[in-house]
């Protein structure tokens, strides 16, 4: 079974395995807003958790965002994401995407939301994981929609 077919149902049957929920907690501060524009735009922050999977154990999921959500430029955001399916039959290669990154304000449920929309360049699905914090990504279904399951597709950032 091809890879991105994989992914790309993994991330349906979250988004089948529970309605879009409401609630949680909200974060509106944004990192590196201190910094100067070329520290912001050599940041790199990585994300990494394990996401539910139908065919194995996880898919170990890893998010580097480089650049700041400020910059005015989009090609000054770029990210890199890394899957790799845990214990899969099949044992695919890790699956590794990269593109730039744009913020979107406001969720269905959340007008004040940070969504983050992560578009590879070439082929991949484009990703949406709200700021929870500034520590926890949550991946959200592309209506900007909460999964009610919310918890278990959660990314924490590493230091």
């Amino acid at each position: 079974m091809q890879m991105k077919t994989l992914l790309a149902g993994s991330a349906l049957m979250a988004l089948l395995a529970g309605c879009a929920g409401s609630g949680g907690e909200q974060g509106t501060d944004s990192t590196g807003a201190t910094a100067s524009s070329s520290q912001a735009q050599s940041e790199t922050r990585t994300y990494t958790g394990t996401l539910p999977c139908r065919n194995c154990s996880g898919i170990a999921l890893t998010v580097d965002l480089q650049g700041d959500e400020n910059a005015t430029n989009p090609q000054d955001r770029t990210f890199e994401l890394d899957a790799q399916y845990q214990n899969h039959p099949q044992n695919p290669p890790t699956e590794t995407y990269s593109g730039n990154w744009d913020v979107i304000s406001g969720m269905q449920d959340d007008p004040s939301a940070t969504v983050y929309e992560l578009t590879p360049s070439g082929e991949g699905q484009v990703y949406y994981f709200e700021r929870v914090n500034d520590a926890t990504l949550e991946l959200v279904d592309p209506q900007l929609r909460r999964f009610e399951n919310g918890e278990t597709l959660r990314l924490t950032r590493q230091q």
